[in-house]
């Protein structure tokens, strides 16, 4: 086949899947409801009001953060190591992160994390003030009834002007359909389904 016959084959299929993909995403309008969640979590987020950012959050996505955690807790090689990592939590020992719900131990978590960081309240109150949420655009994936949020956020310190871009991925609330949830890890780690037939991934390989 001549070389401009098979140039024409390959852009034929490449605009075919091109299109093929653009029918599953569908662009959606900024009144959405996922619009005013994006702002209402962020907002959360800033004001350090982890509660109400706990109960926007996938559950799974929370239950997985407390396991790894508790995990890394207990593999500390020394008691003074594990001291230090629960440094912040304000519990007795690893059992007390064990014993909370997600939502309890995302709370403590995020507490400690901000402990770290030795903001002033000064500077708090600033950042909390001043803090611009403009949602991009919305983009829905029709047959998985996710939505992706692109959204640019702005806020000051006592010094600097802080500007950040964000992915924010929602996907409908199993306990409501009619609402959604945020699924903070689906930029960061890979969405795996097992094909129908195979095996779980953890399960024992025959000898």
């Amino acid at each position: 086949m001549h070389v401009r016959s098979l140039l024409r084959c390959f852009l034929a299929v490449a605009l075919f899947s091109l299109a093929a993909s653009a029918v599953n995403a569908q662009q959606l309008p900024l009144d959405h409801p996922c619009a005013a969640l994006v702002k209402k979590y962020l907002a959360a987020v800033v004001q350090q009001d982890w509660k109400t950012a706990s109960h926007m959050l996938v559950p799974a996505s929370l239950e997985r953060r407390q396991r790894e955690t508790v995990g890394i807790i207990k593999s500390a090689p020394t008691m003074t190591d594990e001291e230090t990592m629960l440094a912040g939590y304000n519990v007795k020992g690893v059992g007390d992160l064990e014993k909370m719900t997600p939502q309890e131990f995302y709370q403590v978590d995020r507490e400690a994390w901000h402990k770290k960081l030795k903001l002033t309240p000064e500077a708090t109150k600033r950042k909390q003030e001043t803090l611009k949420i403009i949602v991009l655009g919305l983009v829905e994936e029709k047959d998985k009834g996710y939505v992706h949020a692109t959204v640019r956020t702005s806020q000051e310190t006592l010094t600097d002007k802080i500007e950040e871009l964000f992915l924010i991925s929602f996907v409908p609330d199993p306990a409501d359909p009619k609402n959604y949830l945020i699924s903070p890890e689906m930029k960061d780690r890979p969405v795996i389904t097992p094909l129908d037939g195979a095996a779980p991934q953890d399960a024992p390989k025959s000898k």
